[in-house]
């Protein structure tokens, strides 16, 4: 078995890191896991024993095969409570069994974000969760306003939970090693902001202000409300200062910019 490249294949091979996550994951036995990406399933063996049920998401048909069989060897009274799925995690919708209540998951650096924002948008049942990342992606996911690293991923990850650093991961645990290093992130879902604007309106006004994030928000979102003075009133209306840029704002301010925007003014 050689590790793939282009799906970003690094697998745990660490006894300790595996109880570790396993712990901070803070599964209750009644939890149901959805964990992406099991690989040699070192991870999932640990979950398997802390959780009611993993349904397991690997997108290599080699790496899926051999999972169940590896559970089979290892912990065969667990087995049962193993489902895998051969599929691209970010084309899923629904998941076979019983419905996940907790993500856990070593993710592909090069897919972590989209990934994590789609299974929490398209799996309402997820509660909570810990993924493992590359260090860089953990900072931006877990960001305050105003941070200089702060910014799209922060801000829609915010509009489905809160996030927090869990932890480091060294190279070393993997293999093959990785030439970046590794953090844990937590998640425990939370309602969205009380808005009559709808998350993909949300999500717009994020992406604009983000692309020119250097500039004010009246210049930012210029070309997304239609030009610098419908801009300006947007803004106004939603009680932003125009003179600001996006990082400074949380995921509520932009929910109140999307919603002045698109709501019927009286």
């Amino acid at each position: 078995m050689r590790p793939t490249k282009t799906l970003g294949q690094n697998f745990v091979h660490d006894a300790n890191t595996v109880r570790r996550i396993v712990k901070a994951a803070d599964l209750a036995p009644e939890d149901v896991v959805c964990e992406v990406g099991p690989g040699l399933g070192s991870l999932t063996l640990g979950l398997l024993d802390g959780s009611a049920h993993v349904t397991a998401i690997e997108i290599d048909p080699r790496l899926a095969q051999r999972l169940p069989l590896t559970v089979a060897s290892r912990a065969s009274e667990l087995s049962e409570r193993l489902t895998v799925v051969t599929a691209d995690a970010l084309r899923v919708s629904v998941l076979p069994g019983p419905l996940p209540t907790a993500l856990v998951a070593n993710l592909p650096y090069n897919v972590a974000v989209p990934v994590v924002l789609h299974l929490l948008d398209v799996l309402p049942s997820l509660r909570h969760g810990l993924v493992m990342v590359q260090a860089e992606v953990a900072d931006r996911l877990t960001a305050p306003p105003g941070n200089k690293v702060y910014g799209i991923p922060t801000v829609k990850a915010a509009w489905y939970a809160r996030t927090r650093r869990a932890g480091s991961v060294p190279r070393s645990v993997f293999w093959p090693v990785p030439n970046v290093d590794s953090a844990l992130v937590g998640f425990t879902r939370h309602d969205p902001p009380a808005t009559t604007a709808s998350r993909s309106e949300v999500f717009a006004v994020i992406d604009a202000a983000f692309a020119q994030r250097r500039k004010a928000l009246r210049g930012a979102l210029t070309g997304w409300a239609g030009s610098p003075m419908l801009a300006e009133e947007t803004l106004r209306r939603a009680g932003i200062d125009p003179t600001v840029r996006g990082e400074t704002l949380t995921v509520a301010d932009f929910a109140r910019i999307a919603e002045a925007r698109y709501s019927p003014q009286v």
